[in-house]
């Protein structure tokens, strides 16, 4: 990327992002998606520190039986997968009596695997 291009990208993240603020009774739930994996985070803004996370790279936690598995079958880079991950950090949300969030989709467009992880995390009980 040129330094000119640079410079205007991080100009106009600089302007979303500003709008965009989690605090400790309302943290922001931050997605970011690569080719082959998605994941999600909920980060308190006002104490830097980010509060939980979820991603398609975790398959297996065999210490917590709790958590429901993503099927083998599924590729880590599919909806299916987005919606697994939005269900997975609705419930770690709720379990740390966090109800209300705001979404932060990192200047990507609302379609696809990002839709899906917040339809997920909506229906389990998460407010935008």
């Amino acid at each position: 990327m040129k330094k000119k291009e640079k410079k205007i990208y991080l100009q106009q993240k600089k302007r979303y992002v500003k709008k965009i603020v989690g605090t400790s009774e309302k943290p922001r739930l931050a997605v970011y998606r690569s080719h082959s994996h998605i994941y999600a985070q909920l980060i308190d803004d006002s104490h830097s520190s980010t509060l939980l996370s979820c991603s398609t790279l975790e398959k297996k936690e065999l210490s917590n039986p709790r958590v429901r598995l993503l099927p083998e079958a599924y590729s880590p880079s599919t909806k299916i997968a987005s919606k697994w991950v939005g269900e997975e950090i609705a419930i770690r949300a709720i379990e740390r009596n966090i109800h209300t969030i705001v979404f932060d989709r990192g200047k990507k467009p609302y379609q696809g695997r990002i839709q899906s992880l917040a339809e997920g995390a909506r229906e389990k009980g998460l407010l935008f």
